[in-house]
């Protein structure tokens, strides 16, 4: 044992020696290493420096980001109607009035031909009764012309029958003295005679010729008052079928009267069907139900807000950007959401659209800076992004979720 601790004194003493004897020559290369550490550490900044102006310069020159962001999206509302029985029996009114309306229009429209026809006929009758009538006038007017004419005649025969047959009694009376003294021969007597007989017959038929022309006057004169009359009664027959006219008139007006009712008729069952429809509570968009206030026995009453209904389908992203971040910003420029909710998710969007106005425009009191405690406020600028289309659907974003947008404004 003392043996071993011999060797391990002696095995010392020779390290030490060793050391000793290399410590000049250490001592000599300490100022070259100091120099290049020196140097090491000077380059380390300047090569972070210039690292982090390039990185810079190549990737955050070109963002600009906002946590001044949130999901938005479409909450639409349902809203409740009632009782649809009252609705149902509103419906088969209107349907029965419908049904009422077009017997009555198709009756009327077929009456209007009907009625034109017989007006028609009625007329074409009445201007034929009246023409008939008056050529008949015509006829008897021409009869009682020609009667008189020949009156006219037969009465200068009978003066002149008259003047024979006054002549030939005179000659009579006077050849009776002469037969009588004998101074005439009975021949000559009786030729006197016949000529008396014969002036007397024809006088007694010229006289009869006058009576009956004076007849047939009268007859024909019967027969023109007759055709007067025929023509009174035509012509108002006639103006009843002018009458018959306007009853036409009257009743295509009636026909579009019905046709109108027709049309008021189909406009109350539509408008009854709609209110059938509203009382069935539909949703306007495929989604979400939230807000959820009614439950299942509930008297509802017209237009109560029940649910709310949110597409998640159809959402996109709000993002508030200070004013001095929109030098660059164009619509459809590319644009990086960060979803808290899903531990920093990343989706893609583009810029929809930029807001006409800053966001303390729109609000309930719009600041008014025409004041003496003006403070410069850097104000923010709504900023539409809408989320691309066909990416992972297995995290919905929720209207409201907070999020950080960045949207890219060069080349990457």
């Amino acid at each position: 044992m003392n043996r071993e601790k011999t060797e391990k004194g002696s095995m010392n003493i020779g390290a030490q020696n060793q050391t000793e004897a290399s410590a000049p020559a250490n001592n000599k290369a300490k100022p070259h290493l100091k120099r290049r550490s020196k140097l090491v550490l000077i380059l380390i900044p300047i090569i972070l420096i210039v690292a982090g102006y390039f990185i810079y310069i190549e990737y955050f020159a070109y963002r600009e980001s906002t946590d001044d962001a949130q999901i938005d999206g479409h909450i639409n509302p349902i809203a409740a109607r009632i009782d649809p029985r009252d609705y149902e029996v509103a419906v088969e009114k209107a349907r029965a009035d419908l049904a009422a309306a077009r017997s009555a229009a198709e009756a009327a429209h077929t009456q209007v031909p009907i009625t034109s026809t017989t007006t028609a006929s009625q007329v074409n009758l009445a201007d034929a009764v009246v023409e008939n009538a008056e050529g008949a006038r015509d006829a008897a007017a021409k009869e009682v012309d020609t009667a008189r004419a020949r009156l006219e005649s037969m009465q200068a025969r009978v003066r002149e029958t008259q003047a024979t047959y006054t002549k030939a009694m005179q000659d009579w009376e006077r050849m009776k003295l002469l037969i009588a003294k004998d101074e005439i021969s009975k021949q000559q007597y009786d030729a006197v005679v016949a000529a008396a007989e014969e002036a007397r017959a024809s006088s007694d038929s010229a006289k009869a010729g006058v009576a009956e022309t004076l007849r047939v006057i009268e007859a024909a004169q019967a027969r023109v008052v007759q055709a007067e009359a025929g023509i009174k009664e035509a012509r108002a027959k006639q103006r009843a079928s002018q009458t018959a006219k306007q009853q036409t008139a009257i009743s295509r007006l009636n026909a579009q009267t019905s046709l109108a009712r027709v049309k008021q008729a189909e406009a109350a069952l539509a408008q009854a069907e709609l209110n059938l429809e509203y009382t069935e509570v539909k949703a306007p968009v495929d989604g979400i139900v939230s807000q959820r206030k009614v439950e299942l026995g509930q008297y509802v009453q017209t237009a109560q807000p029940l649910l709310a209904v949110v597409p998640l389908e159809n959402v996109w992203v709000t993002a508030n950007f200070k004013e001095n971040q929109l030098n660059d910003m164009r619509v459809g420029q590319k644009a990086i959401i960060t979803v808290d909710a899903y531990g920093d998710r990343r989706y893609e969007g583009h810029i929809d659209s930029i807001a006409a106005a800053t966001g303390a425009r729109f609000s309930l009191l719009p600041p008014e800076n025409a004041t003496g405690n003006y403070v410069k406020v850097v104000q923010r600028v709504p900023v539409k992004i809408v989320i691309d289309k066909g990416q992972d659907a297995s995290y919905p974003l929720r209207p409201g979720l907070s999020v950080i947008a960045t949207v890219i404004t060069g080349d990457e």
